[in-house]
């Protein structure tokens, strides 16, 4: 099976750097379920990706740092009984996975504060809660 992945911003991923391997999956399966090898790992090398950039593969090397293994990243697919929907489940999975990695970072936050309106709201819900609190204590003996 032969492809070559292109991520959305248009990242190549070779298909030499994919690796495959199959196992017997565990859930469903009738009688097949001890001979099926239907689990699907697909590991990708990152150093082995055609980057358009450094800074693409900086930032995919730094935000995928804590699935990779030195540069592999590893996904698993193994809920389908039929291995080629897992290895289009395992595909599918690296593909988001990797353009998840590569997305812009965030806009920084504009620090605000709360408005008047709301803090105001605030402070009468405390006070009914309050309320609510003292009505379940038991009465002062006095």
């Amino acid at each position: 099976m032969r492809r070559t992945l292109v991520i959305p911003p248009g990242v190549v991923v070779p298909d030499g750097a994919l690796s495959w391997r199959f196992s017997r999956s565990s859930g469903p399966g009738g009688q097949s379920v001890n001979t099926a090898d239907s689990r699907v790992e697909l590991s990708v090398d990152l150093e082995a990706i055609a980057w358009q950039d450094e800074a693409q593969r900086d930032r995919a090397l730094e935000r995928l740092r804590t699935r990779r293994v030195g540069s592999v990243v590893t996904v698993v697919a193994s809920e389908h009984r039929a291995q080629l929907r897992n290895r289009d489940a395992a595909l599918a999975r690296l593909v988001d996975l990797l353009a998840s990695a590569l997305a812009p970072p965030d806009p920084p936050r504009r620090p605000t504060r709360p408005s008047r309106a709301s803090r105001e709201r605030h402070v009468r819900a405390e006070h009914r809660r309050q309320e609510i609190k003292a009505l379940r204590r038991r009465p002062d003996p006095r």
